[in-house]
């Protein structure tokens, strides 16, 4: 039997390893073809990436369009993401070699990697606007409209916004302003020959938003990719389970769903590929909810399942900085540690505890909680906010909440401390 589709990887996946999602491609390609600028955000795992190739494939074959993808999440300033979009622009080569000279001679025989390296070369804090202006104006010469999709531009604008050290300061500020109308101009500039597709796997506007420049989210149509819903969910499990010649009754594959509350791509065919091996090593070709159990907390929830879930702690990181990560921590485990709802109330102590960090700063209460409302860490409910995951949930809750003193029981035991002190 020929396989398609694929249990879990750490790559992206298109063609015939690609499932579900039509919805959403025939939306974006509809965007595309009336050359509407796109902001398309999900938080991590969602299969934005793997959405976002097998548009630009189906868009390629379709003899509409030629397509391009940058990826500027290693970029550091204006420059690395210039070179990144030129050595990526396959319709633009030939012609590079007109605008920076004799250094990319035989530019057709270079690697990408080499390419960007040459290019990046030739880059300045002086000239990058007017050499980026130039790869886009030959860019949108090319004889089809070209769809020009930039992955994880949010991470690149926090770099330019926060610096190393997450202090937003004016120079910082005007650099970011720089680059995001440089992109806004050349998007409006070549209306009808590129269409950006720009994507994230945290929002931009949280990070526009800090540092006031919330104006240039304007310039493109939002598009936030949902999880799965759980008949999706099911049903690719379904597929898998046919493909690798198990069977997955329809109550194991709900029981699933269940458990991960939110199905997330990644973690759905994460979840099928810890079962599919323990049948394996048991030689067996039917799954039982008993199964689904122990591979939920001996797999998904074990030390081998951390490395995955530990990158949204790292995402905190990169975007609060220590001091609003340290904040986040503090909200996400009160909410674990309390079956999973952060509290109002709690809510309110966390507040009053952080007034004195300043606000709009990366660490203050409201950008903390807007970040993590926004990228899909939780969402309110009646009474506070809940995880949107159910396996994050219950990871964090085995990860923090062994030793972890609810913050009203924290204050209570601080009041009394210094009562005795005072004595």
């Amino acid at each position: 039997m020929e396989r398609k589709l694929v249990k879990a990887g750490a790559s992206w996946v298109e063609g015939d390893k690609f499932f579900g999602r039509d919805v959403d491609l025939d939306l974006l390609s509809e965007r595309v073809r009336e050359g509407t600028h796109t902001l398309l955000t999900a938080p991590r795992r969602m299969g934005k990436t793997s959405l976002v190739h097998e548009l630009l494939r189906r868009l390629e074959l379709s003899g509409e369009f030629a397509t391009v993808f940058v990826d500027v999440e290693d970029a550091n300033d204006p420059p690395d993401a210039i070179a990144a979009i030129g050595s990526e622009c396959r319709p633009t080569r030939h012609r590079l070699s007109e605008f920076f000279g004799a250094a990319l001679d035989r530019v057709e025989e270079l690697g990408v990697h080499h390419l960007r390296v040459k290019l990046r070369a030739g880059l300045d804090h002086g000239n990058w606007r007017h050499r980026g202006n130039q790869i886009l104006e030959i860019l949108a010469e090319n004889n089809l409209p070209v769809v020009l999709a930039i992955d994880e531009l949010p991470i690149l604008v926090n770099r330019l916004v926060k610096g190393k050290n997450y202090e937003i300061t004016p120079e910082r500020q005007r650099e970011a302003d720089q680059f995001l109308s440089w992109l806004r101009k050349n998007a409006q500039a070549h209306q009808g020959n590129i269409c950006l597709i720009l994507t994230g796997s945290v929002g931009l506007e949280p990070v526009l938003s800090q540092a006031n420049l919330s104006a240039h989210a304007n310039a493109y149509q939002p598009y936030h990719l949902r999880p799965w819903q759980a008949a999706e969910a099911s049903e690719c499990l379904a597929a898998l389970a046919r493909q690798y010649q198990l069977t997955l009754p329809s109550e194991v594959r709900q029981d699933m769903c269940r458990r991960l509350r939110c199905c997330v791509p990644h973690h759905v065919q994460q979840f099928f590929s810890h079962l599919y091996e323990r049948l394996r090593r048991e030689n067996r070709t039917t799954a039982t909810a008993q199964d689904v159990q122990s591979v939920y907390f001996g797999d998904m929830l074990s030390v081998k399942g951390q490395v995955d879930l530990e990158h949204y702690e790292g995402r905190l990181k990169t975007f609060l900085g220590p001091a609003g990560y340290a904040l986040a921590l503090g909200l996400l485990t009160e909410g674990a540690c309390a079956d999973g709802i952060l509290s109002t109330e709690a809510v309110k102590l966390y507040k009053s505890n952080f007034e004195d960090q300043a606000e709009g700063s990366s660490s203050s209460f409201g950008v903390v909680l807007q970040q993590l409302e926004h990228d899909g860490y939780i969402e309110a409910v009646d009474g506070g906010y809940r995880f949107v995951s159910g396996l994050l949930e219950d990871w964090w809750r085995g990860r923090h909440c062994t030793h972890y003193v609810p913050i009203a029981e924290s204050l209570r035991f601080d009041r009394s401390a210094r009562r005795q002190r005072c004595r």
